[in-house]
């Protein structure tokens, strides 16, 4: 596995990720249209402040990993192709991530219920610090995870 620069070719492989229903309900996320993700993704995601990579097994784009600053925390956050979910990819990923990333606290929300991503942050290191309710009826509760210091 390496961690590489994204490419302009890595963002259409990593839209069609972020359109999988499975996926989305895991992450807690919506889907964003295509221009929408494209757009974000240039202008805000891979501004020159942010750590990004495009995840690759083999030959094959399988993810992207990423930090970025927000409400004066540094989070971290990862998108795998349900394909590649449950081979340890993640895991690797964010492991060989935390050494490109230096800053520390490092922080990362999760849904709380997707237990197979919480499991990942763990074993890298972050522990649980806040549980928050959802903010509105239909939302989902989400855990702060946290990261102290370098492995």
């Amino acid at each position: 596995m390496i961690l590489r620069n994204v490419t302009d070719e890595d963002l259409p492989i990593f839209f069609e990720h972020q359109r999988d229903p499975e996926a989305l309900r895991m992450a807690a996320f919506s889907s964003r249209e295509r221009d929408a993700f494209m757009t974000h993704w240039r202008t805000n995601v891979l501004r020159p402040e942010n750590v990004t990579r495009t995840i690759v097994m083999g030959h094959v784009v399988v993810g992207n990993i990423g930090s970025w600053e927000q409400d004066a925390k540094r989070l971290v956050g990862y998108w795998i192709g349900r394909e590649h979910w449950g081979k340890g990819i993640a895991t690797r990923a964010l492991s060989e991530f935390l050494v490109l990333e230096p800053a520390r606290p490092l922080h990362a929300w999760v849904a709380r219920h997707n237990l197979a991503s919480i499991r990942v942050l763990e074993k890298c290191g972050f522990h649980a610090m806040l549980n928050e309710n959802p903010p509105h009826p239909g939302g989902v509760a989400e855990v702060l995870m946290r990261l102290d210091s370098r492995k």
